[in-house]
């Protein structure tokens, strides 16, 4: 039986643990905090706090580990302790598993609307991207292997209808293209490579839906079926910490290894997953 560390057992994580069990994976997950264990106990496998930002001691037998942290709210240096330094520890800690690394699209800093694939400049210009990418190339060196996500939507979670029914546009401007990814889309994705860990070391794949959308057809499709009008500040939205980007991200890599997304365009996500989780 395959053995998969989770570190990081939040939305992400979480289902896929739930996943991996269920496929037959013996699994183990650590979070950042007692609070967050305590939140996870009676699950089918071991959930314990442990802070990968430290030096961690390892555990016997693993043969995959998925670093899915998060650092929501965190600054600058929080997010270099827990996503670099974390790659880092881990990687001292287990240097025969393989590391599966969540990394974001964001990282493609492109603003003309083009197309980006895994071959694209990835350059960011804000901080926190920036060290995404150095933590990549540490996982790379390791013959691990990246997952560039998309913005993470699902049930009970999505950016943009949080922000509409407050009467707030997200980010941006409105024609600009926003590349999202449900997440059990993503929990297929890690599955697959994690399977196939072997035949792709050092690799990085995007993982998105088929389509990206402009922020203004989403808030057009939305409207009618929240029943709320278009969000009156779409003209003066302000840049997030991440800076802004426009761009169109393939997932055309990916889906040649047979991984297809269970939910395709923000239309198919929402109308089957995320509207009924708001109570719509």
């Amino acid at each position: 039986m395959a053995r998969v560390l989770i570190a990081g057992c939040g939305y992400v994580g979480e289902a896929a643990a739930n996943q991996f069990h269920a496929h037959g994976w013996e699994v183990e997950c650590w979070t950042g905090s007692t609070d967050s264990a305590a939140k996870l106990t009676g699950r089918f496998y071991p959930v314990r706090a442990v802070d990968v930002s430290y030096p961690v001691a390892p555990i016997p037998d693993v043969d995959v580990i998925i670093l899915s942290v998060s650092s929501r709210g965190g600054d600058e240096e929080q997010y270099r302790r827990l996503y670099l330094g974390g790659a880092r520890n881990l990687r001292a800690a287990f240097p025969d598993a393989t590391i599966l690394f969540t990394s974001s699209t964001s990282v493609y800093a492109q603003t003309n609307g083009g197309r980006v694939d895994e071959t694209s400049v990835a350059e960011p210009a804000h901080a926190k991207g920036k060290i995404l990418r150095e933590t990549e190339e540490v996982v790379r060196a390791a013959e691990g292997v990246v997952l560039r996500l998309g913005g993470i939507h699902g049930p009970g979670r999505s950016a943009i209808v949080t922000k509409f029914l407050r009467g707030e546009a997200v980010a941006g401007d409105p024609e600009r293209f926003i590349n999202q990814v449900h997440r059990d889309d993503i929990v297929s994705a890690l599955l697959l490579l994690a399977e196939r860990r072997h035949e792709y070391p050092g690799e990085i794949f995007n993982v998105v839906g088929d389509q990206p959308i402009k922020a203004m057809d989403a808030y057009e499709w939305l409207a009618p079926r929240l029943r709320k009008p278009i969000p009156s500040s779409t003209e003066k939205a302000p840049p997030s910490k991440r800076g802004v980007s426009n761009k169109q991200v393939s997932n055309a890599k990916l889906r040649a290894l047979g991984w297809t997304p269970r939910f395709p365009t923000f239309e198919e996500a929402m109308s089957g997953s995320i509207l009924a989780s708001f109570g719509f």
